[in-house]
């Protein structure tokens, strides 16, 4: 897709969209429509006529996986996960055809660097002074502090070494021009803050294609262009286009874009946000963003999301950074076999990772490789189980949890950096982590009694009652 318009064309000609005319109210009314569908299994909303604003709303664009897939060019997350895997394959090329093959994807990666523009989409309409009252921002639950922006890509750029960064933060509208940025201690636009300990440029740009805003999302590691990204994704390279008052570019087909710079000396309260967690997020310091400009398209929508009691359509983001990063933690952590971040865990409460085990102790190795992985280093709980378990079946990583675990021995405990919107920890940012090794316990590893092998019935038999079941009448699926 080349923007926000042509994805909305894309979800209704797929049945994938639900435009609704009736008027509604920013102000919690479209958080209580949008989470009873988003629950419920309901196509993405389009609200056409929103009090307060022109602009139409989009929302739950990606609140399934057919959706996620879809909006990343795909039929499978796994499908694109294996096309990263190829393209990150680091074996040395062995004789002139494997030459030829590595170089072709050199240059496909190199035909996904972004393209600079003068102008674009994004700057149809030029505002002579920032006006986010003509925005429908919605308030989302009731103990908010104000209207939060929940779908922006923040584009900065490292002070030190000019390098690009596009993250995803929320961000509390206070007034027409003045916002709050939630840049927690452990992102990429805090880190800026820090080494600048002044003023950072900032854009932010709202309503981008599928493909550029899940990678405003993506755990990339921190010198790889998040906007290179999309272009893999979506198989062409993105345009930039330069602001008008800051030194920093944005994707020219934008719906809608803020410009202006975050002061490190300007910190305010920012809160309470009812977040992902399911719980509300407390009032805390964050860096002011003052708006210097705004522009915008003609007839522009405004993109957003709900986050909240889970399941919400976050989820699927999440799942998709679950399967298309597998392959670059398999580089590094080769003896992982298959990951799953449970709804239950909100991302970063709980990851189940099986192992194929060699060696005693196997299974902790894997357990402390987890914690030594980027943000999955913020992680609460990690369970490890054997590789025949399916990870994604969370029944059964719970059955071989309650059976194989014995405290003592297959549990570890440590502390370090726990993810910011942790309230369970006893300090902000910092607390106790939890390992357990659900897996078959072998010689070595403190069994002192014959490990049991659990009841499965022959291949034999299986196959014979398979053949006979149309014959035995038996109604409920075999």
């Amino acid at each position: 897709m080349r923007d926000l318009r042509e994805w909305v064309a894309r979800l209704k000609a797929e049945g994938e969209l639900v435009e609704v005319t009736a008027e509604v109210d920013p102000h919690l009314e479209i958080t209580e429509i949008a989470d009873r569908g988003m629950k419920g299994g309901a196509p993405a909303l389009l609200f056409r006529t929103v009090r307060g604003s022109r602009m139409p709303v989009l929302i739950n664009q990606f609140g399934s996986e057919r959706r996620m897939a879809m909006g990343l060019g795909t039929e499978s997350l796994d499908a694109l996960a294996g096309r990263i895997e190829e393209l990150i394959e680091l074996q040395p090329p062995q004789g002139l055809v494997q030459k030829v093959k590595a170089l072709g994807k050199l240059r496909e990666l190199a035909s996904f660097m972004p393209g600079t523009a003068k102008s674009g989409p994004c700057q149809e309409v030029v505002l002579p002074e920032p006006d986010l009252d003509l925005v429908p921002i919605l308030t989302c639950w009731p103990e908010d502090g104000g209207p939060f922006v929940t779908l922006p890509l923040v584009f900065s750029r490292d002070p030190r070494t000019g390098v690009r960064n596009c993250g995803m933060y929320r961000i509390q509208k206070v007034d027409r021009k003045t916002c709050m940025m939630h840049w927690q201690i452990h992102k990429d636009g805090a880190a800026h803050l820090r080494d600048s300990q002044g003023r950072v440029p900032v854009a932010v740009a709202i309503g981008t294609d599928p493909a550029l805003t899940y990678s405003a999302t993506a755990p990339l590691p921190p010198h790889v262009d998040e906007m290179m990204f999309a272009g893999f994704l979506r198989g062409r390279k993105v345009e930039m286009v330069p602001c008008r008052t800051q030194p920093v570019e944005v994707p020219a087909s934008a719906e809608i874009v803020l410009e202006g710079y975050v002061d490190a000396t300007d910190l305010r309260p920012e809160g309470p946000f009812g977040d992902h967690t399911g719980f509300y997020t407390p009032v805390d310091d964050y860096p002011t963003f003052h708006l210097t400009g705004m522009t915008m398209r003609r007839d522009a929508i405004y993109s957003t999301t709900v986050v909240g009691m889970p399941p919400m359509e976050d989820l699927w983001l999440g799942k998709a950074t679950e399967r298309l990063f597998l392959p670059l933690l398999r580089m590094t952590l080769p003896d992982l076999v298959d990951m799953n971040l449970p709804l239950e865990g909100v991302f970063h409460n709980c990851a189940i990772v099986s192992v194929k085990k060699r060696y005693p102790g196997h299974a902790k190795k894997l357990i402390n490789a987890v914690w030594g992985m980027g943000l999955l280093s913020l992680t609460r709980c990690v369970v490890v189980v054997d590789h025949d378990v399916d990870v994604r079946d969370v029944s059964a990583v719970a059955f071989r949890a309650f059976s194989n675990v014995d405290v003592g021995r297959d549990m570890l405990v440590t502390e370090g950096p726990v993810d910011a919107l942790d309230h369970a920890a006893p300090y902000f940012a910092y607390g106790s982590k939890v390992g357990f090794d659900a897996t078959r316990k072998w010689p070595g590893e403190g069994v002192v009694r014959p490990w049991p092998e659990e009841i499965r019935m022959s291949d034999e038999v299986r196959a014979r009652v398979d053949a006979r079941w149309a014959e035995l009448g038996i109604p409920f699926p075999r």
